[in-house]
């Protein structure tokens, strides 16, 4: 008998609270994904029982009933015309969710999310860049007068030269823009017409390069010299943004809202290239004359506060802990001019410990986190990010990870208040200027103090880190996890994505002869089952949890190419409530291929009468055009 798919939808609504408990609502290819308003109203128990709703979990915000490929559209068809809401998308239930969030959270995310699929490359080009700059310090070598630094410097310094670029790119996919408009945004604010951004303190560089003798940056007057006050509307200063990033960000963000808005409105006929010019257009005037000018205001009121306070002990302890807040801002490089003023006045840089002591904080927090951190992943970020800012480039640690973690970036700033405070009251300073970190030693005046200085504040960062900070981990086992899969598992599937191993030993069993109607329909997903002779399930690919069972039954695992695959343990052993079973993995967690997932008993599931045939779907088979099931 065909699902009613009405009364399907029907039942649903009625037992989540209503239209008005829900904020969102999608499907992907076999799931309703709803993000509700307040989950006491749900009735879980009622809804993993109506006809149609073939499992229910939570992730991330977001209530998702498992329906099927080819139904799960019609459901939700049925869902809108109920409750009178627009269709949405995932991202739209993914923004939805996240409003959920604290407000802290919901400010953090973006940068985190802008900011890891970039760390590979600036922290690659961080630990280049420290080491070059290293190298070039140290007397008699002569480094930096050869070909090989000026190779290895133009090559260190791409990702950070380019960062507003890569940042640009990164933000438009988090914020559902077009990369490639974002991209063009990216590039003007670091357009070679521009006075380049590290160069808006000194009077040398503006002079040369617009030909002035004043030392004033040329403004361009869009609207002539029309006046609000003081103000000239429409003035842009020309200078560049190198280093910054929140301006982007912000940028990025505006963009992708009038793009959308653009989308939206404008004629299907006209979109093409009506949308991109006046998006373009829109942002680089809000851009240029607003968003830039703030950060560029902001800048002189950082400088002058910091020329007044580096001068004493509590003004360095202040500067110590600010110091990582104006490199989240991409304010920082604007010290150089302090520190060049203080070398041309007394000779020596009393900046450089305060920066060191704050860089050198940050690098004490990631590490700490590096250590500590029971993911794999935070752990193969954290480690070479606290590497580069030992080097004394600090923006693979502070964006990769201490401020996505929070915790860590608020100890980096204790420890570098406490460490700039012990280089003011000893009088340390450099003879140069632009290294930190351990390369500081080339240029420091007192080698054991700044030892000193250095051990104090990437300790107290470590150790702040290391007892206000804990990863989410996996729950406590109560027996020992299983050693990874032993057996040599034979390919069971394949599509363009990749190979499916088999996860459990076993004999394979065709799709249609699964003692389970639904599995066996192909509603759910295509693939096969499998008369299990052991009793470990163990992921048939490198991949991330994306959904364990709270009957702990079965688990989902999403992988390359957005394979989502569905491993069910039994016929309809959900009814045994988790008795038998045993997880090892939670939700989000890396995987890989051949790493136990969780463990049954053949026995148990005998005695409650359910078959232990283990069924291994594809459940977004029919994304690929070439999937094939083998053996």
């Amino acid at each position: 008998m065909a699902l009613d798919y009405r009364k399907c939808a029907q039942e649903i609504v009625d037992h989540i609270g209503g239209r008005d408990n829900v904020a969102q609502a999608a499907h992907c290819a076999t799931r309703l994904r709803l993000v509700i308003k307040d989950n006491s109203k749900v009735d879980k128990e009622y809804l993993d029982n109506i006809e149609g709703v073939q499992g229910m979990f939570e992730s991330n915000g977001q209530l998702q009933l498992i329906i099927g490929t080819g139904t799960v559209n019609k459901v939700y068809d049925e869902f809108l015309a109920i409750t009178g809401m627009s269709a949405a998308t995932k991202d739209d239930v993914k923004a939805a969710a996240a409003e959920k969030q604290p407000m802290w959270k919901r400010l953090l995310k973006p940068i985190g999310d802008v900011f890891v699929p970039i760390l590979p490359a600036i922290v690659a080009s961080g630990l280049l860049m420290g080491l070059v700059e290293a190298l070039a310090k140290i007397p008699g070598l002569n480094f930096g007068d050869t070909a090989w630094f000026q190779f290895l410097d133009m090559m260190s310094n791409t990702a950070f030269a380019f960062l507003p670029v890569i940042v640009a790119i990164s933000a438009a996919r988090v914020f559902g823009g077009n990369i490639f408009l974002g991209a063009v945004i990216g590039l003007m604010m670091v357009h070679t017409g521009l006075l380049n951004g590290w160069n808006v303190g000194s009077t040398d560089a503006i002079n040369s390069f617009f030909g002035v003798t004043d030392g004033v940056i040329p403004t361009w007057n869009l609207f002539g010299n029309f006046k609000i006050g003081s103000y000239v509307v429409g003035s842009i200063s020309r200078h560049g943004y190198q280093g910054h990033v929140i301006p982007v960000i912000i940028s990025i963000w505006l963009m992708c809202k009038v793009e959308k808005w653009l989308h939206k409105h404008v004629p299907e006929m006209l979109d093409l290239f009506i949308t991109p010019l006046c998006t373009v257009f829109v942002t680089s005037l809000a851009t240029f004359i607003v968003i830039g000018p703030i950060f560029a205001g902001l800048e002189t009121v950082v400088l002058n506060v910091a020329e007044v306070m580096v001068h004493n002990p509590i003004g360095a302890l202040a500067m110590g802990a600010i110091y990582p807040v104006t490199v989240v801002m991409g304010l920082h490089h604007m010290y150089n001019v302090i520190e060049a003023g203080m070398l041309a006045s007394v000779g020596l840089n009393t900046w450089m410990p305060i920066a060191s002591a704050a860089n050198f904080a940050q690098f004490g927090a990631c590490l700490a986190v590096g250590i500590k951190a029971v993911r794999q992943k935070t752990k193969t970020v954290a480690v070479p990010a606290s590497l580069s800012a030992a080097l004394g480039i600090t923006e693979p640690a502070i964006f990769g990870v201490n401020m996505r973690f929070l915790k860590p970036f608020a100890a980096g700033m204790v420890g570098g208040a406490v460490g700039a405070v012990f280089g003011a009251v000893t009088g340390l300073g450099a003879t140069a200027y632009g290294v930190t970190g351990i390369p500081g030693y080339l240029t420091i005046n007192n080698y054991l103090l700044y030892t000193i200085l250095l051990a104090i504040s990437g300790g107290i960062a470590f150790a702040i880190t290391w007892v206000i900070w804990k990863e989410d981990a996996p729950a406590e086992k109560k027996t020992e996890k299983p050693a990874a899969a032993s057996f040599d598992a034979p390919v069971i599937m394949t599509c363009e994505a990749g190979e499916i191993a088999a996860p459990v030993q076993g004999t394979i069993v065709p799709q249609d002869e699964i003692a389970d109607p639904t599995f066996a329909s192909g509603v759910l997903g295509q693939g096969v089952g499998i008369n299990p002779t052991d009793e470990t399930v163990y992921a048939p690919y490198d991949g991330e949890i994306s959904t364990v069972a709270e009957t702990k039954h079965a688990v989902g695992i999403t992988g390359a190419g957005d394979m989502e695959l569905l491993i069910h343990v039994g016929i309809d052993t959900v009814a045994m409530d988790g008795d038998g079973f045993e997880t090892f993995v939670t939700e989000g967690e890396t995987v890989k291929k051949g790493q136990p997932l969780l463990r049954f008993s053949k026995e148990k599931i005998a005695k409650a009468n359910h078959p232990d045939t283990v069924v291994v779907l594809l459940t977004n088979a029919d994304d690929y055009s070439d999937f094939a099931i083998k053996g």
